[in-house]
């Protein structure tokens, strides 16, 4: 035989809820303590209070185990044995335990009742042990508390804010810090006691203007009108939701705060999610024709392929912007096949052995780390410069007067020809040194270097095409007719839209990407397509490649056109 415990509670309405469990065992425990299995809420009753256990067929007995008894159909015991065929009802507290056969189980049914009373003593002497006997009423105590926090957490503010004088450096806003929804980032951690350096304005949104009283040199992403034409075609919802936010003083789309997401935590600020650039540029040629660039939404899936700026012209050291789909070709005004000083068995890399121990080069000849240096940070790469990289082997030297030698300047055409022009060709000319190979046109090296005779450091022989300059350079006629090159101008940035980080891609070969080892011609683009950097990078979500990249991964929103400072020519005085 086992307990059922049906326990009845009422709501505020005064609606019943009944709830029943199962009690296994012959004997059961009733008090406040949380572990008796018939827990009772009630300061007039005890941890432990009383127990109810099987005394034989039919019988049940009930008995004290404190110091407080219990009432049994109204009067005071501490013992009692309970006849479950005539039922009866146990008191506790406020609390009635009415006691009754249920088939092979004994049914105890628990109720509330608020003027019950027991043997123990005065029920509101014992609830005086309780908070609800020293606190006002709930009502009383929930207006009480609004009151505090409105004047604590608005009205204070509000008021501190009114009188705030903006002219005062000491002024500040008391009690503003409980409006804040979290610590600014480090970028902005300093303003963290001065809430009313960007939000001027109670109750409205930080406005643009605010930002750009700071952020002087920040400018807009394109042309305002451009910016505008590029949002529409935006879902009624989202157009409707952005009425509603201007309702209350929110600029935007496109303010500052869009992006700037603030009181995120003391970090530094996240990149823009890619889903603030597809807004525009997911549909950018559809809202905008007159754009010159293409729909962009994923690097994975929708994206342009890269558009470097290639030299087109070189006299006029003219550039532009030509996909790499179209195969472009660059005309920087150099003669350099990269395949010829690559060759680990040609005669390049035999030079290159024997002095590699005055230049740094290695056993197995030049590699591309021999002439194109990083910068320090391991972002880009230094020019080229003649002097450093090129001369070890291409030596520009003419004479030898004593023990010094005499060069040719190289860079500057007008000195060359004053250096050629005073030359001695009464002495014997300089041994150059010789190389191997043949010579020619059809050959690998378009000067001879063997022929011992001033006559190919003369003027006009120098600057031909089997000259000394020659080698390198494309002979041209100048303004004043006399003998000079075509311009050299080197592009040291081609994506001058985007970002590149040669130093994140260390762990990989330079041919991985740049296919140096079979370009034949100067005039060949060794730059990777898009389809080449998909074998690492995807887009924002995609799992399919190793790198998941965002639009800002590689692009900036306020960055300035880098074209100006992305070219880096070298100018030929005289050319």
């Amino acid at each position: 035989m086992g307990f059922r415990l049906r326990t009845i509670d009422l709501t505020a309405t005064g609606r019943e809820i009944v709830r029943e469990r199962q009690i296994t065992g012959s004997t059961i425990s009733i008090g406040r303590a949380a572990e008796c299995d018939v827990h009772l809420p009630d300061l007039a009753v005890e941890p432990r209070h009383a127990t109810l256990s099987h005394a034989g067929e039919g019988m049940l007995l009930a008995e004290a185990a404190g110091t407080l008894g219990f009432t049994l159909d109204g009067a005071d015991v501490t013992r009692a044995e309970v006849d479950l065929q005539s039922g009866t009802e146990l008191g506790f507290g406020t609390y009635r335990v009415t006691v009754a056969q249920d088939a092979a189980d004994v049914l105890l049914t628990v109720e509330r009742n608020e003027q019950s009373a027991t043997r123990s003593g005065d029920l509101e002497a014992k609830r005086g042990f309780a908070l609800v006997g020293v606190l006002p009423g709930k009502r009383i105590m929930a207006l009480a508390l609004a009151g505090t926090i409105l004047l604590a957490f608005l009205l204070v503010p509000v008021i501190s804010h009114a009188l705030y004088d903006s002219s005062d450096k000491g002024s500040t806003v008391i009690g503003d810090a409980s409006w804040s929804s979290g610590e600014l980032s480090l970028a902005h951690h300093g303003l963290e006691d001065q809430c009313e350096a960007c939000h001027v304005d109670a109750f409205v949104s930080v406005r643009d203007a605010t930002c750009t009283a700071c952020h002087k040199d920040v400018h807009d992403h394109a042309d305002p009108a451009r910016l505008a034409q590029a949002k529409q075609g935006r879902p009624w919802a989202t157009q409707f939701l952005w009425s509603v936010a201007r309702g209350f003083g929110k600029e935007g789309p496109g303010s500052c705060a869009d992006c700037h997401i603030e009181h995120e935590g003391k970090r530094f600020s996240d990149p823009p999610p890619q889903s603030l650039c597809a807004d525009c540029h997911g549909a950018l040629k559809d809202n905008v024709p007159t754009t010159r660039l293409g729909n962009a939404a994923d690097f994975g899936t929708q994206h342009p392929q890269f558009t470097p700026s290639v030299v087109v012209d070189p006299m006029a050291r003219r550039q532009a912007g030509i996909s790499l789909d179209r195969k472009p070709r660059e005309d920087h005004g150099l003669s350099f096949p990269h395949r010829l000083h690559l060759e680990q068995q040609g005669g390049v890399a035999r030079m290159a052995a024997n002095i590699g121990g005055d230049r740094g080069f290695g056993p197995d000849g030049l590699q591309c780390k021999d002439c194109h240096r990083q910068t320090e940070d391991g972002v880009r790469f230094r020019k080229i410069e003649m002097e450093r990289d090129c001369e070890g082997c291409h030596s520009l030297s003419y004479d030898r007067v004593g023990g010094i030698f005499r060069k040719l300047s190289h860079g500057d055409v007008d000195q060359l020809i004053a250096d050629l022009s005073a030359g001695d060709l009464s002495r014997p000319p300089l041994s150059l040194r010789q190389r191997p190979g043949q010579y020619g046109p059809d050959g690998p090296y378009q000067f001879n270097f063997s022929a011992p005779a001033w006559k190919g450091l003369q003027i006009r022989t120098a600057l031909s095409k089997g000259g000394i300059c020659g080698e390198c350079h494309r002979p041209a006629v100048r303004a004043d007719g006399m003998p000079g090159i075509v311009p050299v101008t080197l592009t040291t940035r081609y994506l001058e839209e985007g970002w590149f980080d040669h130093g994140a891609h260390k762990q990989e070969q330079c041919t991985s990407c740049h296919a140096a080892q079979t370009s034949d011609t100067a005039s060949q683009l060794l730059l990777p397509g898009i389809e080449t950097c998909r074998t690492c990078h995807a887009g924002e979500t995609g799992s399919e490649a190793d790198v998941p990249s965002t639009c800002a991964m590689c692009h900036s929103y306020h960055a300035p056109s880098l074209r100006p400072r992305g070219r880096d020519a070298h100018k030929k005085k005289g050319s």
